[in-house]
């Protein structure tokens, strides 16, 4: 067995792949979990019960999260799956795993870390796997960030708009234990992803900056918002071109959008960060709008069609899929977008840019 690329190879392959293709990340995870029909014991295994102090009245199905440790093996596969579509990057199981979302199923900080950090083998290995299996088409691991149960830019009661159930440094701590755990597990890249409250990602960005400070591996970050209607504003109130210029300071390997919206309803926006950007934009949208039943209708063909079309506009450079999104949706997205050039990276002039909840530019 050949063994696998170092860590600096493997990022050096990462940014070659994005000059030479669009590259493709995976689809939705929930839903596929969701499919497995998976019982309370699937949750819990032997390490979740009370005779390790566990509260087993505390309902922990529906965790996704913790089935890194408590089965690894539906993790494992579910990799195999997407990549096997053709995804080039597949994102960790952890888009909860922070200190902060786990104290709703009162989890303390080593049971976090350790979903953290099996969650970043499981996505290393199988990677891995693929890599050496097809060394032209090279696999990534990306550490998934997600955007927290409680945000800094919004009042936590109706009542007080200066309300806050949380604060930065708290935000920040929680992200920080995040960040080392996935980096120690062999991540090749951090997606802080479906990003509602720009102050939260900034404080996931400077755990991240921060900690390269003291030594730890530099890894490239992308940076994923959500537009949550067709107001082409996140929740705490900032259109893209804002967004993007409350985070450009990251220089990020990609910015972007996902969920909330089908690609019908997210090409706009697209656009506009494929304007304004002067990195990689990278878009992976819900299998459209859910019905009544919550459920998404959409069809692997029709989702892979709109997302052929923002790649033939020369919108993209990664996409994939979120919510409702299978590995037949992505295998579909990925032989759609197969022949098609990666949008190319403008420059833009030197200015002075600001956002708020809109963008200022001011050019000498």
């Amino acid at each position: 067995m050949t063994p696998p690329p170092a860590r600096a190879d493997r990022i050096a392959a990462l940014h070659a792949a994005a000059k030479e293709r669009i590259l493709v990340l995976d689809g939705s995870w929930g839903v596929m979990i969701q499919r497995r029909g998976l019982s309370e014991a699937d949750f819990r295994a032997d390490r979740f019960v009370a005779a390790n102090g566990y509260d087993e009245k505390q309902q922990m199905k529906g965790n996704n999260d913790i089935l890194c440790i408590t089965r690894p093996d539906i993790i494992a596969d579910l990799h195999e799956q997407y990549y096997a579509a053709g995804a080039d990057i597949s994102e960790t199981n952890t888009f909860s795993a922070t200190t902060i979302a786990q104290e709703d199923y009162a989890l303390d900080e080593q049971a976090v870390w350790d979903i953290n950090l099996e969650g970043a083998k499981l996505a290393r290995a199988a990677a891995d796997r693929w890599t050496e299996k097809q060394p032209d088409k090279p696999r990534f691991a990306a550490g998934s960030i997600g955007p927290l149960n409680k945000m800094l830019s919004m009042s936590s009661d109706v009542n007080d708009p200066g309300a806050r159930s949380v604060t930065f440094d708290q935000v920040y701590e929680a992200y920080r234990h995040q960040v080392k755990a996935l980096n120690e597990g062999g991540v090749d890249l951090y997606l802080i992803e479906t990003i509602t409250d720009t102050l939260n990602c900034k404080a996931a960005i400077k755990a991240i900056k921060d900690l390269e400070d003291e030594g730890m591996d530099a890894l490239p970050i992308w940076i994923s918002g959500t537009i949550t209607d067709r107001s082409g504003r996140t929740l705490s109130g900032q259109t893209a071109e804002a967004f993007w210029n409350s985070v450009r300071h990251a220089k990020p390997f990609a910015v972007g959008f996902n969920c909330a919206l089908g690609a019908d309803l997210m090409r706009p926006f697209i656009a506009e960060l494929s304007r304004v950007a002067d990195t990689l934009v990278a878009a992976y949208p819900n299998a459209g709008l859910p019905n009544a039943m919550g459920q998404y209708d959409e069809q692997p063909h029709e989702t892979a069609h709109f997302i052929e079309e923002w790649a033939a506009s020369g919108l993209v450079n990664i996409v994939g899929g979120c919510c409702g999104t299978t590995p037949d949706h992505i295998r579909h997205v990925a032989e759609e977008v197969a022949p098609l050039k990666p949008r190319a990276v403008p420059e833009r002039p030197v200015a002075l840019r600001l956002s708020g909840l809109e963008p200022f530019e001011l050019v000498a």
